[in-house]
């Protein structure tokens, strides 16, 4: 081939390859906008995905064998029963269902109790009912992740006194151990301790 020639071809595929880049760059074409329904969808799926404040209740499942601690009189000594409770994630971990069986002033007594976390109110929310009552506490709250407590406020129907506010703690020592407290709200808006279950994994 002729040397002239060839530095011509040379030339011209590097200066072909050079424009074609460009060319080819400005011809893509933007990343569509996503669609409503896509929008709607994404949405969806993160409010239905449990996250890391799903987490935190596996660490309330299994097993328990627990001591409740009942004061009527915050003066006077507290009853005391034993219990069992057993708990389990569901729904697709997005739930913290309990179980409870044992005794209360002397009588069988049975409770459910289901928590979970609301992923766009950004809360948890939960409801307990038993044998000892025909209503439900329920109760909304935040995890502090540095004390690991679960801290709800909520309300309760009490035949004697009426609609009542309460303040319940979840305190998660370790592995086996965790605590339940409740705090009642008087008239006068004071509170008083009304109950302390100990928790110990079975």
């Amino acid at each position: 081939m002729n040397k002239v020639l060839l530095n011509f071809l040379i030339a011209a595929f590097l200066l072909l390859g050079g424009v074609s880049m460009p060319l080819a760059q400005e011809t893509q074409q933007p990343a569509a906008e996503p669609t409503k329904e896509q929008e709607m969808q994404a949405k969806m799926e993160a409010y239905a995905t449990p996250n890391k404040n799903h987490e935190v209740l596996k660490n309330l499942e299994g097993n328990w064998k627990a001591e409740v601690k009942f004061w009527m009189d915050p003066a006077a000594e507290p009853e005391v029963s034993q219990g069992t409770a057993q708990s389990a994630m569901i729904l697709g971990g997005r739930y913290l269902e309990q179980k409870y069986t044992g005794t209360a002033m002397g009588k069988p007594f049975e409770g459910r109790g289901l928590i979970g976390y609301d992923n766009m109110r950004k809360e948890y929310r939960s409801i307990w009912t038993d044998s000892m009552s025909t209503g439900m506490m329920v109760s909304t709250g935040s995890y502090n992740a540095g004390d690991k407590t679960i801290v709800e406020q909520g309300t309760m129907s009490c035949p004697i006194e009426g609609e009542m506010n309460y303040r319940a703690v979840t305190t998660i020592i370790d592995t086996d151990h965790y605590t339940y407290e409740s705090f009642m709200e008087g008239k006068d808006g004071k509170e008083m301790k009304t109950m302390l279950i100990t928790y110990t994994r079975q």
